[in-house]
Formats: structure tokens, sequence, C-alpha cells
């Protein structure tokens, strides 16, 4: 019996003479033989296997081809295999007759297409694909020329970070536009027959959505259109043409090379048939001085003759109402951010002075940028000498300038007595309510000191944490997630049920209750090497209790709308059903907010609340929120955990991105006082963990976690799959 298993186990890639007869075989056939391919296709797709001929006829179709063509087509198979059995299974049937359509280049990118279809559609889907291949190549065909935003988000952010002004995030919208903190741009983009000419259109957009934020577009005031104008839609469609016109000019003037793909693109100045009035607003707006006031008074003069109707693909869509909802909420947080820093510098400054002369205000002078005319460089001064702004400090009061034009002067007075009021950002401006129910929600207070590495210490009492229980009302989400990823499902419920298993059975053991096949293959080839064997070869089940606690930190921040959040939520759900298999100890809490004055944490479930409805409920309704600001975060959920009686306590952060809030926490601040947080958590026995798709995070987690504390999903699509797969090999 034990010979048997032995060479069923070994048959095929495992087999001692297997090399020689693929030699045998190349020379004869150019490939394998049938009955070498068969064996490995049985190996790899036993457990679905009711008898070894089912697979001859595959075996058959697959042995005509050459040598490279069956290894890629076996190598699918064991990809496919970590997926699904049953996919796998079918996979051999269906997908064979791909080899003769589908080059080189193509063939992973078919097979996680097929991936992708089952993950979202489910297995008879999938087999419908794999019988219509023709269909996939006409859909890449279709794709050759076009730009998909997903590969170029590393190039976006790069071209971004190299521009001056307010950091801006970018997300995936149906259309391109900017509320001031984020870019949105399409998924994909095809205006042209050529990809060079796609990705010149795409840099020409975010640039000149760029420029609305830097250049002031947005300092309009945005009930000016209401008040002057019958037709309110005319006037702003006409408004965002001559904006386009002066944002044109500042472009050409900073970036030449972009400058003259929108001289190509914008078809207002290849026009011949321009009236005077036109000529000499565009004479006007292109000088580099003209404000965004000279283009409302323009629209004043244009506004009654006849319209000039065109639209460079580049300029995309103005949305004020967005605009003006977050540069209300900006400019009430900035302004609290900016007295709190120069109330810290204060306090460094006034050591050993008067008390009168340590209260004097600061002031700002104004240099115009050799660079560039428009731009200018703000000097901090106090009681006449100059000060080196931190880089915070700095960044507050370029996004500012950029919102009001000017830094008034109520901006530059502290509060001598180092207090602030956090009723300034009032709770209707700090976030709109979840749901009806949010009134009802109970809420506790904590204060948490925060690291500052300037200073090498920390800010006593900092941050004001907020913690929620968040309600939801009744959603399928849950019930939508489960039929979507049941291919899923059913891969990591097997999975987590042998994990459980391996928690109870004990190998290599001298006697025991089964026979342990690895050891007896490692038994046999230690007999055919000569070697001495072990009688190891059995084993047995013992009882051992898994005393595992796990806090999952959920990223709640508005980097994470759109399909992130939806992925977040479906990894959560699908997770929730595979803990309850496995019985540890498990928690979910949602974090952002907004400045120190207003940390939000969200509770979806504790320790001691069982996975229920209404616990799914609230995974369903996770909502993006504000900002990232992690380190007050992980102290709240550090104390959490140290009330837990667990021999194994473990942190899971879920993030797309590194720690950031408007008050200056972003760049090492942040990431210092992260790292610090940290810190303090492995101290208390805490086993940190992060799970992010932000493709950057090599840049600081490493820093922030440590080398092998981190995981980074390049595929958003991926991350259901991901983070279970994960959770399991660092509880093991």
């Amino acid at each position: 019996m034990k010979k048997k298993i032995f060479e069923k186990r070994t048959d095929g890639i495992h087999h001692p003479d297997f090399r020689g007869k693929q030699r045998k075989s190349t020379a004869q056939f150019g490939g394998m033989g049938e009955r070498e391919l068969q064996s490995r296709m049985e190996l790899l797709v036993d457990e679905v296997l009711s008898s070894q001929k089912r697979l001859i006829e595959p075996a058959k179709t697959l042995a005509k081809h050459s040598l490279a063509d069956q290894e890629k087509f076996l190598a699918a198979i064991e990809h496919v295999c970590n997926r699904d059995i049953e996919l796998a299974y079918n996979f051999c049937h269906f997908g064979s007759g791909a080899l003769m359509s589908v080059n080189e280049d193509q063939w992973d990118k078919w097979v996680q297409y097929l991936l992708n279809t089952y993950d979202q559609q489910g297995l008879t889907h999938t087999i419908d694909k794999m019988q219509n291949v023709e269909k996939y190549l006409e859909l890449i065909r279709d794709d050759k020329s076009n730009i998909h935003i997903d590969e170029f988000l590393k190039i976006i952010g790069i071209l971004l970070t190299g521009l001056s002004g307010r950091e801006l995030k970018i997300e995936i919208s149906n259309e391109a536009y900017t509320d001031t903190e984020t870019i949105f741009l399409p998924k994909k983009i095809n205006k042209f027959s050529t990809k060079a000419e796609n990705f010149e259109l795409l840099k020409t957009m975010v640039v000149h959505l760029w420029a609305q934020t830097k250049y002031g577009t947005w300092n309009a005031n945005l009930d000016y259109f209401n008040d002057h104008f019958t037709d309110k839609q005319k006037a702003f469609k006409l408004f965002h043409i001559l904006e386009t016109i002066r944002l044109d000019a500042h472009i050409k003037n900073e970036l030449p090379g972009i400058g003259r793909i929108l001289t190509k693109l914008n078809p207002i100045y290849n026009k011949k048939d321009l009236g005077a009035e036109w000529k000499a607003a565009i004479k006007k707006l292109s000088s580099l001085k003209a404000e965004v006031k000279d283009t409302l008074q323009l629209l004043f003069i244009l506004y009654d003759l006849e319209n000039v109707e065109f639209e460079p693909p580049y300029y995309g869509v103005l949305f004020p109402e967005k605009v003006k909802k977050k540069r209300q909420k900006r400019i009430k947080e900035q302004k609290i951010a900016l007295k709190e820093a120069l109330d810290s510098i204060q306090n460094k400054k006034s050591q050993g002075m008067q008390d009168q002369e340590a209260k004097n205000s600061f002031t700002l002078k104004d240099k115009p940028d050799d660079e560039s005319p428009n731009d200018i460089v703000i000097e901090l001064e106090l009681n006449g000498e100059q000060i080196v702004a931190p880089e915070n400090v700095e960044q507050l009061l370029e996004s500012i300038y950029q919102d009001l034009g000017e830094i008034p002067d109520d901006y530059l007075q502290p509060n001598y007595d180092g207090k602030y009021n956090a009723d300034e950002v009032s709770k209707n401006d700090t976030k709109e309510p979840r749901n009806e129910d949010d009134e009802n929600t109970e809420t506790s207070e904590f204060l948490y000191n925060e690291w500052d590495h300037s200073r090498g210490s920390y800010r006593k009492n900092w941050c004001h944490l907020y913690e929620k229980t968040i309600t939801s009302p009744k959603n399928n989400f849950a019930e939508l997630t489960l039929q979507k990823h049941s291919g899923i499902l059913k891969h990591l419920n097997r999975t987590f049920e042998a994990l459980k298993e391996e928690d109870k059975r004990q190998k290599k053991q001298p006697y025991g209750d089964d026979i342990d096949l690895d050891a007896y293959i490692e038994c046999y080839s230690d007999y055919v090497k000569g070697n001495e064997i072990s009688d190891c070869l059995f084993t047995k089940l013992k009882k051992v209790n898994r005393n595992i606690a796990v806090m999952f930190m959920i990223d709640m921040s508005g980097s994470t709308s759109g399909w992130i959040n939806e992925m977040e939520k479906a990894a959560l759900i699908l997770l929730c059903e595979s803990l309850e298999i496995l019985g540890d100890r498990y928690a979910i809490y949602g974090f952002s907010g907004r400045t120190r004055n207003v940390c939000e944490l969200y509770r979806i479930k504790k320790f001691d609340e069982p996975y229920t409805k209404d616990v799914s409920n609230r995974i369903g309704g996770i909502e993006p929120c504000e900002y990232t600001r992690m380190g007050v975060t992980i102290r709240h959920l550090t104390k959490l955990l140290t009330e837990i009686d667990a021999k194994t306590k473990i942190l899971i952060t879920l993030s797309d991105g590194k720690p950031d809030d408007l008050d200056g926490y972003r760049g090492a601040y942040g990431i210092e006082d992260t790292r610090m947080s940290l810190v303090e958590a492995r101290f208390l026995g805490i086993h940190p963990y992060c799970i992010t798709i932000d493709k950057e995070a090599m840049d600081y987690l490493p820093h922030m976690y440590g080398a092998a504390n981190f995981a980074v999903v390049d595929q958003v699509d991926q991350l259901p799959y991901k983070v279970s797969d994960i959770y399991r090999r660092i509880t093991m």
C-alpha cells in the first residue's frame, strides 16, 4: 500500500527519472509525450478527478505542441490551481486551444484575465471566456492605442511631485476634474489613434488640472455667476474657456514642452475667423500678469457675443460645488493649523524674552521668484528677524496663499496660551453624517501624545481621538460579495480548514493515526541514495488551541474612494467568513479624521462581539472620509490590544498610502510619528503588520514597519484574495 501511494505521488514532475523521460520525449516529438503530460496534469488537479481517463483527450491535444508551449500551459494550470481546483480542471479541457492563438507576450495577461473573470463572474462565465479566445484577442487589438490610467499612476505621481504648489492626490472617475485636493482622471484615454498621442493628452490633462489650483482659478467668487448672469450654465462654460487660455499661458511659461502640446490641442489658437473682442481677450489672458479677476471682466464683454464653440480635449470639467465644499473646510482647518504651528515657533523663540516682546505678531514679506514672475517667496519674520519656517509651515502658507491670494493678518496671530478651541472645526464641517442614526451613536474622547522627531520629544496630550460605533442602514453588500467571490470563498474556506487542522496535526512521528506522505517520500529518497532512513513516518493529532488576538486597522481616508473602498470591504467580508471557521479572536476598527483635533476611530467589530448581520452591515457601510493620521490610531488600538488576554497579539493595518493630514502631518513628521507608535506597540508585545496597495510603499514602509512586516498588493482587484492569504501566513 505504501509503495502505491508513493508511486502515485511521485509520478510526473516528482519522479526521479522524469528528466530522462523529458529528454527522450523531446527528441522524439519536440515535447513531452501524452503519458507524461497526462501524469503532470493529473498531479496538478488530482483533487477533483474521479478517474484518470478524464484527462486523456486534453493530454493528446497538448502533446501536439512544442515543449515550450507544454511547459507554459502546465505552469498556467499550477497558477490556476492556487485559485481553485475546479477552475484548473476546466482550464485543462478548454484552455489548450488558446496556445494556437495567444502569443507569448499575451499569455500571462490572458490567464490573469480568466482569473479576474472568475473572481467577478464565477465559473460558468470563465469557461465561456476560455472557449472564446477570439473575443479576448479582439479586445486586445482595440486596446493597443488606449492609455489605462492604472498603468501610469507612478508616472503621473512623479509628474505631480515635480510641480510646485499643494500636494494633490490621484483618483479614478468618469470625468477629468479637480476638487483642489485630488485630481480625478478617466480610467481610459482613447481620444487619438496612437498611444503616444493619448499619453501626451494624459500629461496635458494632469498639468492643466494642477494649474487650476496653482494659478487661482478657484479664487473666483462662485456666487458671482448667480448674481450677474441669467444663464448661469452659459456663463460658467465661457468662464472655463477663458480660464483655459489664461492657464495655458502659465503652463507654456513654466513647462514649454507641455505648452507646445497645448498649442497643438487647443483649436482656438488656430482659428482664423475670431472677432476683435476675442483676439483682444486672448492677448490679455496670455499675459503672465493676468489673474482670475481679469477672466471675470472679460466674461462680461464676451457673454453677449456669438458663442465660440471649442472644447480642447484636456480641459476637463468644472464642479464648483465640490470645490466650494472642499475649500471651506480646508480654509478653516488651515487657519487653525497655522496658528498652532506659529504658537510652537513662538514658544521656542520666547524663552528668556519679556512677555510683551514675546507676544509681538508674526509678519510676512513677499518676494518675487526669479524663475517665474507669477510666483513669490513668502518669508516669515518675528520682531523683524527672519524665521526659517519648518517644512509643514511652508506648505501651509503656500496652500493658504493659493486659496486666498494672500495671508490675512489674523492668520498670523498665535494663541499665546497654546490652547485651541476644537469647536472651530464644527461637527457639521468635519464630515457628512454617515447616516440618520449617527446622532445616537456612542462616542468617547481620548487624548494621546504625538512624537515630534524634529524636537526629539513628545507633544503631550496633542491629539484628540473620538471613538464611535458606526451604524449603517441595512444593506446587502455581504450577500453580493459572497455571490461575486464564491470561488475565492471556497478556496479560502478550504485553506483555513487546513490551517485549523495543521495546528492539531504533528508530522514525522514514530507512530500515529495516518501516514505522513512527505516523510515517506523523503525516507524513500534516502533509501535510494543509500542514506540512513528514519522510522518517523506517521502523523498524530494533538489538541492545540490557537491563542491569537488580531486587530484590523482599516484606512478610511478620502483616497480610498471608489474601487479601493469596494475591495477593502470585500476583503473584510471574505476574511470574516473564513475567520469564523478558524476561531481566532479579532476586532475591526476604521480610522480617518482631519487635524490633530478631530481624529476619528470607528468601531466595526469589537473582540467580544460575534460576527452577525449587524457587523456585516457596518462593513458594507464603510465610506471614505478625510485624512490618514496613523500614529494616534495605532496608540489607541495598542491600548485595546493590551487589555486582551492572548499569547499572540497582532495589529494588521490595511491602507492605500502613507500618513497624511492637513496640519503638516505628512512627509518625515507623519512617518516618524507612525514609526514611533509602532515601536511602542512592539515594546508591549504586539506584532504590527501592514498590507498596502501603495506602489510607492517601498520608500517608507521598511523604515516604519521593518523589512519583513509588510506586504504590497500590486493589483487592487486581488485584495480580497491576498488579505486572507497574508493573514494565513503571518498567523501560522
